[in-house]
């Protein structure tokens, strides 16, 4: 055995003496964090905008999330290719179809789209599985004998709570997101 390589009981034995953050000083030094960083944003935004440039003064308070980002197209195409560049593009596809499921007016359109939805995204062998737990797979095949527009309420949820805090920020920190940002800025002045 050569003596360049560190074994992995060395590496233990290192890391015990490492001391570690708890967890409360984590989130203690992120609320100080954002608490300053959000404090001279605002002050820096104030001095840059000015009463006459009303319009200006509005883009710069509005906050992109998720909810506004879906109801926007044109946002709403450029996160659904951002999530396929990071392989879960069917987190968005699955919420869109729970949308489009709950729109549907007739019972027999609401039981073959339960099926599709049931298939593609939810039953353990599908093509485009979704991350949700095994009792709410469960509740949802069982709610497929008599399926109602909310059987998949619960894995929506779960989803939209997935992409907000995971997806979505990366997204609204992408190059993609921000020269899409740009862009629509640039086009109100033109």
């Amino acid at each position: 055995m050569s003596h360049d390589k560190i074994r992995f009981y060395e590496i233990k034995d290192l890391m015990q003496n490492v001391k570690r953050p708890r967890r409360i000083d984590i989130v203690l030094n992120r609320k100080r964090y954002n608490k300053d960083f959000h404090g001279s944003m605002e002050q820096k935004i104030s001095l840059k905008t000015s009463p006459s440039n009303p319009s200006l003064q509005t883009d710069q308070k509005v906050h992109m999330n998720l909810e506004k980002l879906l109801k926007d197209k044109k946002y709403l195409v450029a996160f659904r290719t951002f999530l396929q560049s990071e392989y879960s593009e069917e987190n968005i596809d699955f919420w869109l179809a729970c949308e489009d499921f709950r729109s549907t007016t007739v019972p027999a359109d609401l039981r073959r789209k339960a099926e599709a939805i049931y298939q593609e995204f939810i039953q353990p062998t599908a093509c485009r599985e979704i991350n949700v737990d095994h009792h709410i797979r469960e509740k949802i095949k069982k709610s497929l004998e008599k399926p109602s527009r909310s059987c998949f309420d619960e894995a929506q949820k779960h989803v939209y709570l997935l992409m907000e805090s995971d997806s979505c920020p990366r997204f609204l920190h992408s190059d993609a997101f921000l020269s899409l940002k740009n862009k629509s800025r640039s086009l109100w002045y033109i």
